[in-house]
């Protein structure tokens, strides 16, 4: 069960961010929807590693916090669409410095990793 941001400590404003935010997907499945609307199975072949449950799990929790919105078509097959909402735009600068602060990461441990003889 997760804790309400309601009843986060009003001196840690991380703790409600976190608590938003947090979850093995959620910032990667923010990322995949800065550039626009996604359907359900966009965003899971551009996430190759979650599972479906996981997924939908996530997106729920996104949608049920106000980042996403969830548009179900009545059609056959019925067509659901992934929108950032207003505050989920609030975080693009944020996922894109983490994605920066990401790539120079991996690199940083690729290059403390590689063998001493290596070019």
């Amino acid at each position: 069960m997760r804790t309400k941001v309601e009843e986060t400590p009003e001196y840690c404003a991380v703790e409600s961010a976190m608590e938003v935010l947090g979850g093995r997907w959620k910032l990667a499945i923010l990322k995949q929807l800065v550039p626009g609307t996604l359907r359900f199975g966009e965003i899971r072949r551009a996430l190759p590693a979650v599972t479906q449950r996981m997924l939908t799990r996530q997106l729920r929790e996104l949608e049920a916090d106000g980042l996403v919105t969830r548009t179900v078509y009545r059609e056959v097959p019925p067509r659901v669409e992934y929108t950032l909402t207003d505050v989920g735009h609030r975080l693009d600068a944020i996922l894109d410095q983490l994605d920066t602060w990401g790539r120079w990461y991996q690199e940083t441990v690729r290059r403390t990793e590689a063998p001493a003889d290596a070019p």
